[in-house]
């Protein structure tokens, strides 16, 4: 199945060969720089929302369960409309597509900050995500289709902002909005923006006739199956740890359907004429190795932004705009380092750039691990700024090395692989924190447990100063003031369990990283990447 075929929407480039290294028109950087502008918008849009999830759950009248499908929604439908972009865009021309989507979400992003109650506000960020989905793999697609391989690099460094600096400032942009003007400005901060990409999408992308033939010939097995297996998957692990995964019998029925619709996707993309995705591009070394790769970069990227926040709150007190600030270091410095990374590209072997990325990354959470009561924002501030450094490193060079070599015609299916296994990686990630923390915490309560009881001095001694504490401040009663402090005995060990917890969230997420790397190590050198070359 063609792919975008050669993407309709193309400009010409001169009508040069991209090995011979073309000059690339204005208006093809115009479409580029839009396309990226959107994509950046859409992935913002997930980080920026959950920074703010409690006071909008408290401006809706939402319960902190049920609100979590504020977020889930936004993400169930940007999954599912990932892998069918490439196909939609040949349907309705890429032009069409890629407009109708930008003002569409623009429309139902100012919509979600005049939502009156929660399943008005489910049913807008579900249409808000379906249509700021279309604008990610979009953008990657026509980085890899209209630019030659000499500018690819930089195009690539571009989406690179949406891709890792984007979650990382949400936090920073959904706080400080919050704080100071409310909640509603989450949503309304995509308008300028948004009206700036509409303006260049609309006069650098070329009309081209729709062609709706194709809707006859649409791959409706696979897509059924796909939209039916990645709702259902994404549902399980955004809401399995909060009904205790397979104890619920709601998350067990998911998780079935999950299974059997993806496995029949797989097997209808292997076998059918004309796929909707060309899964067979995965056995490709240098592809399937980077999808890999960019999957666990996706467990990092959007699992350190879940940690640090739950983290800085839980433990540390701190507010929505507090956390924006600390979460700042994360993002700033990739401003600083994505734009000179084509250059190193240049210098160096790109796999070379794509380990120290991921070493940075790795390491970064591994400076984690020994948290203490103290540990705040200073002590976050070098990890932060050495992860902000590996992720940008890794990004605009990991798409490079992975799409070397992909043809037009398979251009759609690469970008809808690669940007779709990030995500997914994030949401599995995500999940799998939760999940860690709910279990090592248990753990390390029960552990500390056994080591504060009355057989030790220090235990009488410390309850002994908590009853004094508690009867010179009021009560008192002699047993309350003694119940008390047993009260907040058990919150201070309850409080160092969950440090710990974190600690070991930081661990699992700098063993991802270094699986990561062993992926990385296996690429293969793909030629040089400013002037073509392939797998």
């Amino acid at each position: 199945m063609t792919t975008l075929q050669a993407v309709d929407a193309a400009p010409a480039s001169d009508g040069q060969s991209p090995a011979a290294g073309p000059a690339v028109s204005a208006k093809t950087w115009l479409a580029v720089t839009g396309a990226t502008l959107g994509a950046f918008m859409a992935v913002l849009n997930i980080q920026i929302v959950n920074a703010s999830l409690a006071d909008i759950q408290g401006g809706i009248g939402a319960g902190i369960d049920d609100g979590g499908w504020i977020s889930t929604s936004y993400l169930i439908a940007e999954i599912v409309v990932i892998p069918l972009s490439g196909w939609l865009a040949q349907v309705f021309s890429v032009r069409i597509y890629l407009l109708t989507n930008a003002f569409l979400f623009l429309v139902f992003s100012a919509a979600c900050a005049l939502a009156q109650d929660l399943p008005q506000m489910i049913a807008l960020r579900a249409v808000q995500g379906f249509t700021g989905g279309v604008l990610i793999p979009m953008a990657f697609t026509l980085i890899i289709t209209l630019l030659p391989k000499a500018k690819q690099t930089i195009g690539l460094a571009m989406f690179a902002v949406s891709a890792t600096f984007a979650p990382a400032i949400g936090p920073t942009i959904g706080g400080y909005l919050t704080e100071n003007f409310g909640w509603e400005y989450i949503f309304y901060v995509n308008v300028v923006p948004g009206g700036v990409m509409i303006a260049m999408l609309f006069f650098s992308l070329e009309s081209k006739p729709m062609n709706l033939s194709l809707l006859r010939e649409g791959d409706w097995a696979g897509i059924i199956t796909m939209a039916i297996g990645l709702a259902a998957l994404q549902t399980v692990l955004e809401e399995g740890n909060k009904d205790d995964w397979f104890g619920s019998p709601f998350i067990v029925r998911l998780a079935i359907i999950a299974a059997v619709a993806l496995v029949l996707f797989l097997a209808i993309e292997l076998t059918a004429k004309r796929p909707l995705l060309n899964l067979r591009i995965l056995f490709r070394r240098n592809f399937g190795f980077g999808v890999l790769a960019n999957f666990l970069l996706g467990v990092s990227l959007y699992g350190s932004v879940y940690v640090l926040p739950v983290y800085l709150s839980r433990i540390q007190g701190y507010n929505s705009e507090q956390i924006g600030m600390v979460l700042a270091w994360t993002g700033l410095p990739q401003l600083l380092l994505i734009p000179l990374v084509p250059r190193l590209m240049q210098r160096f072997d790109a796999r070379l750039v794509i380990g120290i990325g991921f070493v940075l990354f790795g390491g970064s959470n591994f400076m984690n691990i020994y948290m203490t009561n103290d540990y705040a924002a200073d002590q976050l501030f070098w990890p932060n700024v050495i992860r902000a450094f590996g992720q940008a490193l890794v990004f605009a060079p990991l798409s490079a090395v992975a799409t070397a070599g992909i043809e037009q015609e398979n251009a759609g299916s690469a970008s809808a692989l690669f940007n779709m296994m990030r995500n997914l990686g994030g949401a599995i990630g995500i999940a799998a924190l939760q999940t860690l923390l709910t279990k090592r915490e248990q753990f390390h309560s029960n552990v500390l447990s056994q080591h504060v009881t009355m057989f030790e001095q220090a235990t009488r001694t410390r309850l002994d100063q908590l009853t004094q504490y508690f009867i010179s401040h009021g009560v008192v009663d002699r047993m309350d003031a003694v119940h008390h402090a047993y009260v907040a005995m058990g919150k201070v060990i309850q409080k160092q369990a969950f440090i710990l917890g974190f600690s070991d969230t930081f661990y699992l997420l700098g063993v991802s990283q270094i699986v990561a790397l062993m992926a990385a190590l296996m690429l293969r050198k793909p030629g040089r990447l400013d002037a073509g070359g392939g797998h």
